[in-house]
């Protein structure tokens, strides 16, 4: 199974900005135990890096990736931490590039026609739509799908339960990046438990969503 077809399986990518590494093991743990063990580590914290290393050192059964990479410096430290896959918010050609380079995958973040055409031209057609509710939401999205029928998408910014089901109805989006069940506050004050429920409960939720789109 190749890191799309993951992703897809997946439906959600839990985007987490970990606070400290001391929270790492107990945020995969939770992850698990939700039912979900996929993490996108965003380096918006100093603790990404080693945080990564100790999951997947620790949990190897974790689909790993590293989000908010802004520089080659951090895809190198993210790959050499265990990112199967690279997550940047724009479509930098230097950060694509590099990541080719090393055979990893990138879903580099498009939000303009323009943006597409950049990634399409570097060979990369599956794309992070961020951000996408201020951008617009699915109604912009079904816009931007039109002329580019080849072009997969993983909506991410301002999505919930409220609004999953309506990108995971559209045919081109391989699956939804979310933080309202990791969120840092839920980790700072140690609520484990309360962060494994809201994993099982999104699960649960893509796969009533699934469910209800085979029957349609």
């Amino acid at each position: 199974m190749d890191i799309v077809d993951r992703v897809r399986q997946m439906g959600i990518i839990p985007v987490v900005n970990i606070p400290r590494l001391e929270h790492a093991l107990p945020l995969a743990e939770s992850l698990i135990g939700g039912g979900l063990p996929c993490a996108e580590v965003t380096f918006r914290t100093a603790a990404a890096a080693e945080s990564m290393m100790e999951i997947r050192a620790r949990v190897p059964e974790i689909f790993l990736g590293a989000g908010t990479v802004l520089t080659t410096d951090q895809a190198e430290t993210a790959i050499n931490s265990g990112a199967q896959f690279i997550v940047s918010p724009g479509t930098n050609p230097t950060i694509i590039d590099y990541c080719l380079s090393k055979g990893v995958t990138i879903f580099p973040g498009v939000c303009t026609p323009t943006e597409v055409e950049m990634a399409l031209a570097k060979g990369v057609d599956v794309l992070k739509f961020f951000p996408a509710e201020p951008m617009g939401g699915v109604k912009f999205l079904k816009a931007i799908c039109a002329p580019y029928r080849q072009v997969r998408f993983i909506p991410t910014g301002g999505i919930d339960p409220g609004n999953l089901g309506q990108y995971l109805a559209l045919t081109q989006v391989v699956a939804c990046g979310g933080s309202w069940m990791v969120k840092p506050e839920l980790m700072n004050a140690g609520e484990f438990d309360r962060i494994r429920q809201l994993v099982k409960e999104a699960v649960e939720l893509v796969n009533e969503l699934r469910e209800v789109e085979s029957q349609n």
